[in-house]
């Protein structure tokens, strides 16, 4: 699995964590910023890597800014792209299970390093359960492709 992570000013330190993370469980990423704490846009960060994502270049992408929905925001825009707001571990293992989820944001400023890490991990070791989800997917895929 080939992971893209992303924040912007608001999400450098748990976006860390993740990476750390991601070491431990033996995941390949990449980092695309952002390198600095003062003020940046997030659709700076947020849209190329959901492009990443859904052109094929990375199986997933996890994005990190102040509360996780101008990144989920931005990144839902990108045709293919399934990104959740998740700030808990039961709503990441449903999102990969139910959803398909390729992406997920999260809030540095709502949630802790420790959550953050555990709901990445969760995520990131969940599989799509398809069956009846399949369907359910494959409609929001048909509507995206009007």
């Amino acid at each position: 699995m080939r992971v893209a992570i992303a924040s912007d000013h608001g999400g450098i330190n748990i976006r860390e964590e993740i990476k750390s993370l991601m070491d431990e469980m033996g995941i390949q990423y990449e980092d695309f910023g952002c390198d600095c704490e003062t003020s940046v846009d997030y659709p700076d960060y947020a849209l190329p890597v959901a492009e990443k994502v859904a052109n094929g270049e990375f199986d997933r992408g996890i994005l990190i800014c102040g509360t996780g929905i101008g990144m989920s925001i931005s990144a839902n825009k990108v045709k293919g792209i399934r990104c959740a707001l998740v700030h808990d571990v039961y709503s990441a293992k449903l999102t990969r299970q139910h959803n398909d989820s390729n992406m997920i944001a999260m809030g540095e400023r709502v949630i802790g390093p420790g959550l953050a890490r555990e709901i990445a991990g969760t995520w990131l070791a969940t599989e799509f359960e398809g069956g009846r989800h399949a369907n359910r997917i494959g409609k929001i895929a048909q509507y995206e492709n009007k």
